[in-house]
């Protein structure tokens, strides 16, 4: 199991807590800020000179930033950008090909119920998350027969911590109806779930599945009204 986040106290926590539950696993763990782009080139560097192999890349580093587009911060931007996109993109390149001669594999991206509808006020993160779930099923199709998997996990609403991350302190705080929520466990067996049955797509939770499935038959001059008459 290889292990990648910015903050290397929280890798070292984790690491310890699989190794006392199953002293056989071999966990690696790698600082990096998938932000920066020369982190991420150097962490494809490193896959390659330890010679780990990866039969199960989860792409699930993530940043949001809730609030009008016009007064985002630049940087903000770019990072959700490069994170959410760029990030996902080059480590699917980079550990695709190896899949492809083990003509085995799965590629699980996480992106969001965000991804099927433009959202005022989560402009560029639900963007961001579009790409996510089109990349997907279009290297899906790509990829069919080939014995590599690829899914997209479509999530509403989960308790972690980012929405207080995506919060701008200026903006007031907003949460969606406590039954929207999915419990993080349950999107985890969701997502593993989906993978086996080699879904395309993976929405957690009957409340979520129902709601977008809705959302897809609406059409957008719908949303458009919809948008007008909400509140601000």
């Amino acid at each position: 199991m290889i292990l990648v986040a910015r903050r290397i106290d929280r890798l070292e926590e984790l690491h310890a807590a699989l190794t006392r539950q199953t002293p056989n696993l071999a966990v690696h763990i790698r600082g990096a800020d998938l932000s920066k782009t020369e982190h991420i080139a150097q962490l494809c560097t490193w896959l390659e000179s330890e010679q780990l192999a990866v039969d199960l890349l989860i792409n699930n580093a993530g940043l949001g930033d809730r609030g009008p587009f016009a007064t985002s911060k630049p940087d903000r931007v770019t990072d959700m950008l490069q994170v959410n996109v760029v990030a996902l993109t080059t480590l699917t390149r980079a550990l695709l090909p190896a899949m492809r001669l083990r003509k085995r594999g799965a590629i699980l991206n996480v992106s969001s119920c965000a991804s099927f509808l433009p959202m005022p006020g989560f402009a560029v993160y639900a963007a961001t998350k579009a790409y996510v779930t089109s990349f997907s099923e279009a290297l899906a199709a790509e990829l069919r027969g080939s014995g590599i998997v690829v899914s997209a996990l479509c999530p509403g609403p989960v308790h972690t911590e980012f929405d207080t991350v995506a919060l701008r302190p200026d903006e007031p705080a907003q949460k969606a109806p406590e039954f929207t929520y999915v419990p993080a466990e349950e999107v985890v067996r969701a997502a593993l779930a989906g993978v086996e049955r080699e879904s395309v797509v993976v929405i957690p939770g009957l409340v979520m599945k129902i709601a977008m499935l809705l959302v897809r038959l609406l059409p957008m001059p719908v949303m458009r009204v919809a948008w007008r008459v909400s509140p601000r």
